[in-house]
């Protein structure tokens, strides 16, 4: 896409509403941050069951904490990625009631093929995993069922529309606002390199991240499929990169454990 008709429309140049926008993406991070909960209790049942709050208070907090974050970035990765053709265009035109841009074509089937084709790269690469993590059958894909949506909505509000936009921002600012295509690229592989690393708090208190070759993989496989998710946001859209990170969750998290792991 020519990058002079990318900000040539008004909502392009930042003059855009956002906040109505942000209310809708909060609203499906607090459901996706609810809908992880019976994953993440699987994956750590020691800390949960170390908590002094009952269960149902603990889910509730986090849902609305997650939702009221995920508006809070939304709306900040908006302010400062639309002005350069970061934007959610789909939901942007659903929850505003206003017409695509005419050079805006989607390309969902590519962004789900993308999705699954990087989920097969993490999958032909195994790593240890607690026993929670690995469970196979009915019981556990339900659950990864459930955790797609965080990973496809929480995530790529956080790494994508905040961390890229924000990223290139910064990138602009320090050129005389001046946008150049190699800013898109660097933020997109900084913002990866950041997701991968974001992965390990979690894999280190599941006990799977055990060796420095092992947390050297976890934060390249995540940097790898991030990078891909950050290409799509960027010349797609955001609503792109969540197809491709929940059709490549639910290659990970529920069609593997079905059919139980054919790469172990």
């Amino acid at each position: 896409m020519d990058m002079k008709h990318r900000a040539s429309s008004p909502a392009m140049l930042g003059h855009g509403p956002h906040l109505r926008l942000a209310i809708v993406l909060g609203a499906a991070g607090l459901l996706a941050t609810l809908a992880v909960m019976p994953y993440m209790i699987a994956l750590l049942p020691q800390t949960f069951a170390a908590l002094p709050l009952p269960l149902p208070l603990v889910t509730a907090v986090q849902a609305v904490q997650g939702g009221v974050l995920c508006w809070l970035l939304a709306w900040l990765g908006l302010y400062l990625g639309a002005p350069h053709g970061l934007d959610a265009p789909w939901l942007r035109a659903w929850v505003y009631r206003c017409p695509i841009e005419p050079s805006r074509h989607p390309h969902w089937r590519r962004a789900a093929l993308l999705g699954v084709a990087v989920a097969l790269l993490v999958a032909v690469m195994p790593m240890p995993a607690p026993q929670s993590a690995v469970e196979h059958g009915i019981s556990a894909a339900w659950r990864g069922a459930l955790a797609s949506f965080y990973g496809g909505i929480v995530e790529e509000i956080q790494t994508r529309l905040l961390l890229v936009s924000a990223l290139v921002w910064l990138l602009a600012r320090c050129n005389r606002r001046v946008v150049r295509p190699w800013m898109f690229v660097l933020a997109i592989l900084l913002a990866a390199l950041l997701f991968g690393i974001g992965h390990l708090p979690a894999a280190i208190g599941a006990g799977i991240a055990g060796s420095p070759l092992l947390i050297a993989r976890i934060v390249l496989l995540n940097a790898i499929v991030a990078t891909v998710f950050g290409g799509l946001f960027w010349k797609y859209g955001l609503e792109h990169a969540m197809l491709a990170h929940f059709c490549a969750d639910l290659v990970l998290h529920v069609a593997i454990p079905l059919v139980g792991s054919p790469f172990a």
